[in-house]
């Protein structure tokens, strides 16, 4: 069945070339993920405020090592983008940076990302989140990417914002977390290009969607 719209970004968009590492600043630089990575990742999980952001733990290298397989196959399938967060100079893991669920018909993603303990406060975790957007928007070719955390993740939402992400709204009890349903904040980046619809559907008739009390 044809479609009757051209895909934002047609196949072979991204692994037509290899994964770019992103410079940031002087200090930070974006990269694909190693299997030397496992022992860092490892580590990092270890942190509760990640496991209990992002719902998980690594119980060992051989299981990080498999998960950097996964990110590393992102990229390959056009179904993620996954960079560590390193330090320019001794190439030290700080954090994960990642574009998910990619959608490459509508040039869309959701972006997640992490930092070690001794890496926030910094600023670096902002940073790296705008970088990449700055990425995907622009020389990439996304036309929007989504940022969604638990509404309890204040220091998410303060990146979300820093970064230039829009609240959007509230998804009611939409995440199970460790200590129960979260409602979860929905924000958005739009590229430049981006046409911004009316209210009114192609009949003239007003949409009757309201924001939920």
């Amino acid at each position: 069945m044809p479609s009757l719209v051209t895909p934002v970004m047609p196949t072979g968009s991204l692994n037509a070339s290899p994964q770019p590492t992103l410079p940031v600043d002087d200090d930070l630089r974006l990269r694909p993920w190693l299997p030397y990575d496992a022992a860092a990742v490892t580590r990092a999980f270890q942190d509760r405020a990640i496991q209990r952001w992002h719902l998980r733990t690594a119980d060992s290298e051989d299981e990080a090592e498999k998960w950097i397989e996964q990110w590393r196959r992102g990229w390959e399938t056009e179904s993620a983008c996954h960079w560590a967060i390193a330090d320019a100079g001794d190439d030290t893991v700080l954090g994960r940076v990642s574009l998910q669920s990619i959608i490459m018909a509508g040039g869309q993603a959701e972006i997640s990302y992490w930092t070690i303990p001794e890496a926030r406060g910094g600023g670096v975790c902002s940073r790296a989140v705008a970088r990449v957007s700055a990425w995907a928007l622009g020389e990439a070719g996304f036309n929007r990417l989504e940022l969604g955390h638990s509404a309890m993740n204040a220091a998410s939402c303060r990146i979300a914002e820093k970064t230039g992400f829009a609240l959007e709204g509230v998804r009611r009890q939409a995440l199970l977390h460790a200590d129960g349903w979260h409602d979860m904040h929905l924000h958005s980046r739009v590229g430049p290009t981006a046409r911004v619809p009316s209210l009114a559907d192609p009949l003239g008739q007003r949409s009757p969607c309201r924001w939920l009390p």
